[in-house]
């Protein structure tokens, strides 16, 4: 009875009562009934007894209720719902990283630092077709962090300029470049936790991003630090239903 209060704010008596009550205004509205006949259905030993309550409940007599149209009050019935979150398995490992020379094509975006997944898509459709991840993996790194990937770079504080907030590129090998719009950047150094991601995409990666946010940090003794994230793809072919890749998130402890 004492979790019963806590959880709903009063007590089970008064739960009962109130509904009772809500529902014997309603027959006296609705039906022919006599109010005696009422209140010996809801529990009542005395019409005298039900005139009471009742009109400590709805501010107003049986008796007016049955003459005119007065308004009256309802207690709705409980229901239960249990709502569970969580509970779910994410792949993550801890990485400690230097800083690292990208090269990489970058995406401006006027007036804002978020793009829309469909311009994110968009981008990448428009760098496969035009060459450009094909002319980024001549740069790749042999030492590379992200293990020989294609890289989405989400810029965060770490962005030299904040009109480029994202970028498509490789861990840069220091060989001469020779596409005009290729440029290379230093990311500073951070501690990184990485996520694998597996499954259909884009909703495999969505979903993820949506467990990252509202399961791992809130439980977790790091934050996001506002540095470069980043989405590491072993192939642009994501067809696949198996497909893998990580996210890569720039934290610190709390």
């Amino acid at each position: 009875m004492q979790v019963f209060s806590i959880l709903c704010g009063f007590t089970l008596g008064e739960y009962v009562r109130n509904r009772r009550l809500s529902l014997a205004g309603s027959e006296i509205v609705n039906s022919g009934q006599k109010i005696i006949d009422i209140a010996l259905k809801y529990g009542y030993d005395t019409p005298e007894s039900f005139g009471r309550a009742f009109t400590r409940f709805h501010g107003i007599s049986p008796s007016q209720v049955k003459n005119k149209n007065a308004g009256l009050k309802s207690f709705s019935r409980l229901s239960v719902k249990l709502i569970l979150s969580g509970g779910n398995t994410m792949d993550y490992r801890i990485e400690t990283k230097k800083s690292v020379q990208l090269i990489m094509r970058k995406k401006k975006v006027s007036g804002s630092q978020e793009l829309t997944a469909a311009e994110i898509a968009e981008f990448w459709r428009q760098c496969s077709m035009d060459g450009t991840i094909e002319s980024l993996c001549k740069y790749i790194s042999e030492d590379n962090i992200f293990g020989g990937c294609v890289v989405g770079a989400s810029f965060g504080t770490d962005a030299s300029e904040e009109a480029y907030p994202y970028a498509i590129g490789v861990v840069y090998n220091g060989a001469p470049i020779k596409e005009e719009n290729l440029v290379v950047e230093e990311i500073p150094a951070h501690t990184y936790v990485v996520f694998r991601c597996a499954g259909k995409m884009p909703e495999a990666f969505q979903r993820l991003y949506q467990q990252i946010s509202s399961e791992f940090f809130p439980s977790s003794e790091y934050q996001p630090c506002g540095g470069t994230d980043f989405e590491a793809y072993p192939s642009t072919d994501i067809s696949s239903p198996e497909y893998c890749c990580e996210i890569w998130v720039a934290v610190e402890k709390k």
